[in-house]
């Protein structure tokens, strides 16, 4: 156990080395930092409790969840009968149910069949759950009632939590904010916490926004305010501008030319002509057909680009645009203009998002918890070495010079790895430093053990190490599966503080069973030691 190749000797202290110089860039100032090569700029994100920033708590509007439901289940149904040909009246909403009545002489069997077609199991064929979607029934007098089960609102609440998880994601994302922390919090809750955030009004802006866009003709053949005295076409509908548009109405057709869901992408520039922000966006190959189409057809007909039912612009079509790209203007500043391109990359929200709960934590009471973490990271390390010191002598020198690299190592793959710090995360770093110090001990009283029997001193280490091992190999691995139990299961600061406790388990390892006894062997083979110093 004593024996070092030359080979091996190298790449121990290499390993250890390079992996130590990954901590180094977290003591730079920023400057130096971002002056770095790219491959090099890696450092410890500070998380929420550290260095401040937004808590944000979103709830899904299930409400408009289940009417969204309902809506398409009555256009379902509209379709479907109209695609078979059967005369139907009285197509209306009532709560979660959707009615409609069969005219006389038309087929109701058929009918009947036709829109039980449109009852699915939920879960999907293969990993259903026996539950169907819709529950469909004859309410007599050839009137037929579709109704949305409750396990299907609670199914499309579950996916529209998903969908607006990553969307979410996307929008903090493009934000340039790091290591953001976004999960489900309950079944229609999103939790949002963004360190060192400046402006969290910004980000509230951001999520707060459907974002859902559609490219809308504008009818002019009544005036808004004619239409605002209920004359709008039963096609048409009255839509507020922006304030950067005055705030003028405009009476927008209801049918939609070409909707956001074909943005393929969105970014920020300037006019070449007058300067000001502009947003420009191209669509995919389906949307840049049927924008082509509708302008072609349109010429000299104003359009209404229209952002979560508010008009952002209405230009004029001058031209066909037929190239699938086109820009929104509208009075922008630099800054509307790249959240507004970021809303459109990210896409639209499946329900609104309202903020249920707000936080915003200051960068004073970040500083006061680093404080006392390095106060109690402190005093944890020095009683922790004069301990080794009192009890082991040299050997104990030997211990906390390993421990020192390993905390050093720990430091460097959180940095190589651009992990966030918490402070459940330095609790994990302390609680390493009597981990790694444990795994001496055993190794060191071993070696006491082997001398009382008899054995000469470097048999005595030899064997101390050899035999140590199995029970510092067992220990630490059922300490690692705890740590990988909390970090799967666990959120938030659970799994900061699982990160960093299962990389010092592995550093630990390392350094017990690898760099002290590197060094106890060069200390061996120089002095030669008559007795152990322990």
């Amino acid at each position: 156990m004593l024996y070092f190749s030359r080979w091996k000797a190298i790449a121990t202290l290499a390993t250890a080395f390079i992996v130590c110089a990954f901590a180094i860039p977290n003591f730079f100032s920023e400057a130096t930092f971002q002056a770095l090569p790219k491959w090099a700029q890696r450092h410890m994100v500070l998380g929420l409790d550290l260095q401040g920033g937004s808590h944000l708590l979103l709830e899904v509007d299930s409400d408009a969840v289940r009417k969204e439901k309902v809506d398409t289940l009555r256009d379902d149904v509209r379709r479907v009968l109209r695609e078979a040909r059967i005369g139907y009246t009285g197509l209306t909403i009532r709560g979660l149910s959707v009615e409609v009545r069969i005219r006389e002489g038309a087929d109701f069997q058929q009918a009947l069949k036709k829109l039980r077609e449109l009852s699915t199991p939920l879960g999907g064929i293969l990993s259903g759950t026996g539950q169907q979607s819709l529950d469909i029934s004859d309410a007599g007098n050839n009137l037929v009632r579709l109704t949305v089960t409750e396990p299907a609102i609670n199914e499309r609440i579950r996916q529209a939590v998903d969908q607006s998880i990553q969307i979410v994601e996307r929008r903090v994302n493009e934000l340039g904010t790091v290591e953001p922390l976004i999960q489900r919090q309950g079944a229609d809750r999103i939790l949002v916490q963004v360190p060192g955030l400046q402006d969290p009004a910004r980000l509230k802006e951001l999520l707060g926004k459907t974002a859902k866009l559609t490219f809308r003709l504008v009818d002019t053949s009544v005036s808004p305010e004619q239409a605002e005295q209920g004359r709008a076409p039963p096609d048409s509908e009255v839509l507020k501008g922006s304030a950067k548009e005055g705030g003028h109405p405009y009476v927008v057709e209801k049918r939609v030319m070409v909707s956001g869901e074909d943005l393929v992408d969105a970014q920020p520039g300037f006019d070449q002509r007058t300067s000001e922000p502009i947003v420009s966006f191209r669509f995919n190959s389906a949307g840049a057909r049927r924008f082509g189409q509708a302008t072609q057809e349109n010429v000299g007909r104003p359009f209404a680009i229209v952002l979560d039912n508010e008009v952002i612009s209405a230009p004029v079509i001058r031209e066909p645009i037929i190239g699938g790209s086109g820009q929104i203007s509208g009075n922008f500043t630099v800054e509307q203009a790249n959240d507004l391109a970021i809303l459109l990359r990210a896409g639209a929200l499946p329900a609104p998002l309202t903020i249920v709960e707000e936080r915003t934590v200051g960068a004073g009471l970040g500083q006061d918890s680093i404080e006392k973490g390095k106060r109690a990271s402190y005093v944890g390390s020095v009683l922790v070495v004069l301990f080794m010191l009192a009890t082991y002598g040299l050997f104990g020198i030997f211990a906390n010079v390993a421990v020192a690299v390993n905390v050093a190592m720990i430091f460097g793959v959180l940095s190589l790895l651009n992990a966030t710090l918490t402070l459940p995360g330095i609790a994990g770093i302390v609680l390493t430093v009597g981990i790694a110090v444990d795994s001496n001990v055993l190794i060191y009283e071993r070696i006491r053990e082997e001398v009382r029997g008899g054995r000469t001193p470097i048999t005595a280490i030899d064997a101390g190490f050899a035999r140590a091992l199995a029970t510092i190999l067992d220990s630490n691995i059922t300490t690692f599966i705890a740590a990988a139990v909390l970090f799967f299961i666990g959120t938030g600061p659970v799994r900061g503080f699982a990160v960093t406790l299962g990389i010092g388990i592995i550093t630990t390892v390392f350094t017990a069973f690898t760099l002290t006894r590197l060094i106890v062997a060069t200390w061996v083979r120089w002095k030669r030691p008559q007795h152990v110093p322990i």
